[in-house]
């Protein structure tokens, strides 16, 4: 593949578009911003996910799955959260089409216009927090220890295949805790996850550590991270695990009566990686020759085989 790709030295960012598409990973799709992933691409990204997968329930999470729109009310309710994710919203505000009577194709039907229009998931805290909301009523009910398998939409305007997307795949946790030293372990837990996963799958050196304030995930009271280094010298954000602290349980009520009778509000973490971890595997190992995949990843494993004849055929290929 190697004589196919620009450099890395030449021009860093037109080898990893090149390589992505050439190695079979992705391709571009009709949809603006979005990507196709192909099958190969899409065996990487199962090895990823089941991994991890097994790693959340060994620390004793479940999954479920919440609705993918969202109304819009809900953002409105945490006033960092929705300033964090406005720009970036994808709205859906009717729900029919018909053909247009005058031969134009098919249109949207003005009278099937939505009394209140709904977000496709940018993210989930609002809608999880609305359903925690039922569930919750006693300490007795607590922690909650939930994780996702899901899309999201993030209306982005540079995009890049696996690394920015306007739609990608991702898990995102949601936790909800009676004290706020359970969450913010449960918050530092996941980021060492995250971590181990890193370093022990992907084969990828990362370091911990602390969003600043102007970094942090909207409506969040720390965010804990994991930078990876690639080979441009540029860092990348490889996972996040956000300390929530009890905005959400305010934005929703959601509340539990203590050991002692009286009511508190609910401690919250979220935390998730998406495809930009294939993004940042590209990019941690692959070289002018094309993709190179850690072990534990490749979809296909080879074995190489010597054959010799005789002493000297062993000590040439034992050289």
């Amino acid at each position: 593949m190697g004589k196919f790709l620009t450099s890395r030295s030449e021009d860093y960012s037109q080898w990893y578009n090149e390589l992505v598409v050439k190695a079979g990973l992705a391709e571009q799709s009709a949809v603006r911003g979005c990507m196709v992933i192909k099958p190969y691409g899409y065996a990487i990204w199962e090895k990823i996910q089941r991994t991890l997968d097994d790693m959340f329930k060994a620390t004793g999470h479940v999954n479920a799955y919440f609705p993918l729109l969202i109304p819009k009310s809900f953002f409105s309710r945490e006033a960092d959260h929705v300033e964090g994710f406005a720009k970036e919203c994808a709205v859906v505000t009717h729900y029919r089409l018909k053909n247009d009577p005058q031969g134009g194709g098919v249109v949207v039907d003005p009278a099937a216009k939505l009394e209140e229009e709904y977000i496709i998931r940018p993210t989930s805290e609002t809608i999880i927090w609305n359903t925690y909301k039922n569930w919750i009523q006693s300490y007795r009910d607590l922690p909650i220890l939930c994780n996702q398998w899901a899309n999201v939409m993030r209306w982005e305007m540079r995009t890049r295949m696996f690394l920015r997307t306007a739609e990608f795949l991702w898990q995102e946790g949601h936790t909800a805790h009676a004290t706020k030293e359970e969450a913010l372990e449960e918050a530092n837990r996941m980021v060492r996850v995250y971590a181990d996963f890193a370093q022990q799958w992907m084969a990828l050196p990362v370091i911990m550590g602390c969003k600043s304030e102007s970094e942090r995930f909207a409506g969040a009271l720390d965010t804990f991270t994991i930078e990876a280094l690639m080979q441009d010298g540029k860092a990348l954000q490889a996972g996040t695990s956000h300390f929530l602290g009890q905005n959400f349980a305010k934005a929703f009520d959601v509340q539990f009566t203590n050991k002692e009778g009286k009511l508190e509000y609910v401690w919250a973490t979220s935390w998730g990686v998406s495809t930009r971890l294939m993004g940042a595997l590209i990019m941690a190992h692959s070289d002018d020759n094309g993709l190179v995949l850690p072990p534990k990843l490749a979809p296909t494993q080879v074995v190489i085989v010597p054959i010799y004849k005789g002493a000297d055929g062993l000590q040439k290929i034992s050289a």
